[in-house]
């Protein structure tokens, strides 16, 4: 492994340094993107860390934001491939039949909340959401806040909470055509269109993706990864009725194959829907009221007989209303509450049956100025879960203190997670080697969440380091249960989830920008017990990028790292005797992406990729190991139509 890491090294410091002797004898004509360091440096506003938007740099909870200008420069395809590029300490990984499962800092999918403009996801596959669902075609922003959130959004929040954000255009009109190219087959075709009339604004967005079957080993755990495709619609109408009033509109149509078998194809699809009404009182108060609805739903298409069988769904209605009131030098009063209807069919229920559950919540939050250097949010949730028969009061509690070139801040979150309707009532033959058994009588998780933090800024250079500790009482997982004769959900030991964040960044004038994010993550059990995590305790990512403007338009070449070091667990050494346990390390890896980006000043854009471009594999791909071919290679193009033809 060193020798690897070694060879690895070498390649870098070739490859930076010839990346210096073309920096250095470049004339570059600054852009006004080249002097970014950060955007926690622009006066950005954001929403996800309170509610309410605020300048960034105001806001006193850590919040990163992944611009569009990042998602462009990264070349990412789905939201799993940007936000490994851009964070530390998240890992997405295969699970059984393929299905992804995130991890995030020591939380799993179902403790890490994704949200898009503010509303939930139906639907999930072993405690994940369906990301692919999370195209980031029509996205302006990635709001992402670690830690408890509960007190502002409920049960699945006590990890954080990853918010995409639409864009939205002031321009007459614009038709982005969009289509990447790559190795296996993998293709993704955009078209995004939008336009301002009068009072109406409308951005309509679809996507068509498509991947090959890909061979990967022929003595793994994983030997290939099944071909797939995708089509998504999506459609947002706003309309100003007034100076007070706008109304928005949403609709959304999701559909996914996988190629499991030669027999049978998995299909998912979802619907999705809401109307938003936000009326601003005066100067000093607004009110949001709104209606969402998502239905996710999995069926079984058989090849032979053309008959495409539904045997899961779930189905979410939810209303919700959010009122701000501004008090004139001392601060803001948000108050809010949320009514929800979910219901489950599964074949993972006794005979595919389902089951209902109501969830009502009301919270309130303090945002106070006290001077221009000092505020502080407080914030106060009720939860309450029918099925569950759970109610929770959950607090929060932040507080941020600037000086001349520091910004301190420090928070205080407590964590809550009701167990879910699967988790309550699951009973399923898992392919007749075991059974797994829901539990009725599980108890809700609850979490205390401390960090400390501190953030630099000055000229080209800004650095933040950041101290958290998460403690996790009730945390719900499965386990063997010798007289069940099977895996039974059940609550766990307390959990302690303890480490550090650091971030470094500088923009230079010659164009060249550096960013270093590491993060040190150590979880431990509060007893003796299963070493279960697969939390990697050390991971970071590196990007070194150029950008230089031509008389034609200007080009980016970034270099993008990730570093993710050894993990050592326990699991289970035999599906058909689960009782006997064993320990596996899986292998540290790095990960290395070139994508050289031009954007010609008539709109038209062009990427080449090389992913992976140290050609790493694996020596066995296990379900905790990239599922990687090697080198692969892209090419993209995106056409600005209104720039075109101007």
């Amino acid at each position: 492994m060193k020798s690897k890491l070694s060879a690895v090294g070498r390649r870098m410091a070739l490859l930076v340094s010839l990346l210096a002797a073309t920096m250095a004898s470049a004339q570059t004509e600054l852009h006004p993107d080249s002097i970014r360091i950060d955007p926690r440096l622009l006066d950005m506003v954001v929403i996800t860390a309170t509610r309410t938007p605020k300048l960034i740099m105001d806001v006193p909870v850590v919040t990163r934001v992944i611009t569009e200008h990042d998602m462009q420069t990264a070349d990412a395809t789905t939201i799993q491939d940007l936000l490994e590029v851009e964070l530390p300490g998240i890992e997405f990984t295969y699970s059984m039949n393929q299905q992804v499962n995130l991890n995030m800092q020591g939380f799993g999918g179902n403790s890490v909340l994704f949200l898009v403009d503010g509303e939930r996801l139906a639907g999930e596959t072993l405690d994940n959401v369906d990301y692919s669902r999370l195209g980031l075609d029509g996205v302006g922003r990635i709001e992402i806040v670690k830690g408890a959130a509960s007190s502002l959004y409920g049960s699945n929040a006590v990890g954080g909470v990853v918010n995409l954000i639409s864009r939205t255009s002031t321009e007459p009109w614009t038709l982005n055509l969009g289509t990447r190219w790559g190795s296996f087959g993998d293709r993704r075709h955009t078209a995004s269109l939008s336009f301002n009339a009068g009072r109406m604004n409308s951005l309509t967005n679809l996507q068509l993706t498509h991947a090959d079957a890909i061979h990967l080993s022929d003595s793994s755990d994983m030997m290939n990864i099944y071909a797939s495709r995708t089509v998504s619609a999506k459609e947002r109408l706003i309309f100003r009725a007034s100076d007070r009033l706008k109304l928005t509109a949403r609709a959304g149509y999701f559909f996914r194959e996988r190629e499991s078998s030669s027999v049978a194809y998995d299909r998912y699809r979802d619907f999705a829907g809401g109307l938003k009404a936000d009326y601003r009182f005066g100067d000093r108060s607004d009110l949001m009221v709104s209606y969402a609805f998502d239905q996710y739903d999995k069926s079984d298409y058989t090849l032979a007989s053309h008959l495409d069988v539904r045997d899961y769904s779930n189905v979410q209605h939810t209303l919700r209303s959010l009122y701000n009131l501004a008090f004139s030098q001392v601060g803001t009063l948000t108050v809010g509450g949320d009514l929800m209807r979910d219901y489950l069919m599964t074949y993972q229920f006794d005979d595919g049956g389902s089951h209902t559950q109501y969830t009502a919540d009301a919270f309130a939050q303090w945002d106070w100025e006290i001077t221009s250097r000092m505020s502080l949010v407080a914030a106060l949730r009720y939860d309450y879960y029918s099925e569950a028969a759970a109610s929770h009061l959950a607090p929060k509690l932040n507080f941020m203190y600037k000086l001349p070139q520091v910004t301190l801040r420090a928070g205080y979150a407590n964590g809550f997670r009701a167990p879910t309707l699967k988790e309550m009532y699951m009973r399923f033959d898992m392919a007749s080697i075991f059974w797994i058994y829901g539990n009725p009588n599980l108890r809700p998780e609850v979490s205390d969440n401390l960090n400390l933090s501190a953030e630099w800024s000055k000229g080209q250079y800004s650095a933040t380091v950041m101290g958290f500790y998460n403690h996790v009482q009730n945390r719900i997982t499965t386990l063997w249960n010798q007289a069940l004769g099977g895996m039974v959900y059940t609550n766990m030991a307390p959990v302690s989830i303890a480490g550090a964040d650091l971030s470094l960044a500088a923009r230079w004038d010659c164009g060249l920008g550096a960013r270093l994010s590491y993060i040190y993550t150590h979880e431990s059990l509060d007893e003796d017990g299963m070493r279960s995590s697969t939390t990697r305790p050390n991971t970071a990512t590196l990007r070194l990028d150029y950008r230089r403007s031509w008389r034609w338009g200007e080009s980016t070449l970034a270099l993008n790292g990730r570093l993710l070091s050894a993990v050592t667990c326990d699991e289970y050494a035999s599906l058909s005797d689960p009782s006997q346990v064993e320990e596996r390390t899986y292998p540290g890896y790095t990960l290395w992406r070139l994508t050289l980006c031009h954007r010609f000043k008539r709109g038209i854009t062009l990427t080449a990729t090389i992913d992976n471009l140290f050609d790493y594999r694996p020596e066995y791909y296990y379900s905790n190991s990239p599922a990687t071919p090697g080198r692969t290679f892209a090419a993209g193009l995106s056409i600005d139509i209104e720039k075109l033809v101007k």
